[in-house]
């Protein structure tokens, strides 16, 4: 039994058996002639997917030009950390004090 019928449970199907004898001529420059036309298409129709995807997302991308005033967050002081008030261990741990959720609001 071949490797290839022991892993996959049935016969190989190469290149060579593909042909009928009259046929054997095409392995030469029509062949080749052949496969780099199919890899040009290949090439022609992942292109034509490219640009396709692409115009696709330059859709849903607009420039956005903001000067300063314009800018769209509003500062807020209470979203101001102070790390001042964090102790630190010798390890930088620290201790925290556990809070309570009493109230929920959907």
């Amino acid at each position: 039994m071949a490797p290839y019928e022991a892993l996959y449970w049935r016969q190989c199907r190469s290149p060579v058996g593909w042909f009928e004898p009259d046929e054997a001529r095409l392995l030469g420059t029509d062949l080749v002639q052949d496969a780099l036309d199919k890899v040009k298409l290949i090439q022609d129709r992942l292109r034509m997917a490219q640009s396709r995807q692409k115009s696709y997302a330059d859709r849903k991308v607009c420039d956005v030009a903001l000067m300063i005033g314009e800018k769209k967050y509003v500062g807020d002081p209470s979203h101001v950390l102070d790390s001042s008030t964090v102790q630190l261990d010798g390890d930088l741990t620290s201790d925290v004090d556990l809070v309570a959720i009493l109230d929920r609001q959907v």
